[in-house]
């Protein structure tokens, strides 16, 4: 198994000649304007979701904080993931919405760039990082919240062109 890994080792581009990791040469690239959105869902009993809604959560503003941190996490992603390459961030945005029917929230983020790579792993950690954030706001609430369903919805831009989750 081993050796067919290895041999098959120059199609991937995140391994080097030996199989070993590296972050991908992009320097050739071209920069394209780049966008990803990705989601997750965070479900809770409907009495939490009340609280949170009616803005009686112990540590404050549980929604525009999970909406700032998955900002600040979406520019952090180069330091979070290891083969990721800082990328210059032009926008990013997160959304939290209610769902009375999880009932719970579901979270959204859009970011954009100009660069040689795409911005995917940016829009999952933004979404990721609200999520644990938001679960960090009212986890005084209740312990039992549930973050799922985070995905790429999809992607537009660069060599591989655009995607869009049959999922979503």
């Amino acid at each position: 198994m081993q050796d067919n890994f290895l041999s098959n080792s120059a199609e991937l581009t995140h391994l080097d000649d030996q199989g070993a990791a590296q972050m991908v040469d992009v320097s050739a690239k071209m920069p394209t304007i780049r966008q990803a959105v990705a989601v997750a869902k965070v479900r809770m009993l409907p009495e939490t979701f009340a609280a949170i809604q009616a803005g009686n959560a112990p540590k404050g503003d549980v929604l525009a904080t999970a909406r700032l941190a998955g900002i600040m996490a979406a520019k952090q992603t180069a330091t979070l993931i290891p083969l990721c390459h800082p990328l210059p961030l032009q926008k990013i945005t997160v959304e939290v919405t209610p769902d009375s029917q999880l009932p719970g929230y579901q979270i959204q983020a859009t970011v954009k760039t100009k660069a040689e790579t795409g911005v995917e792993m940016e829009a999952l950690t933004a979404v990721s990082v609200a999520a644990l954030t938001l679960y960090d706001m009212a986890k005084a609430l209740e312990k039992s919240i549930v973050i799922e369903s985070i995905q790429l919805v999809s992607k537009t831009g660069g060599k591989s062109g655009d995607y869009s989750s049959p999922l979503a």
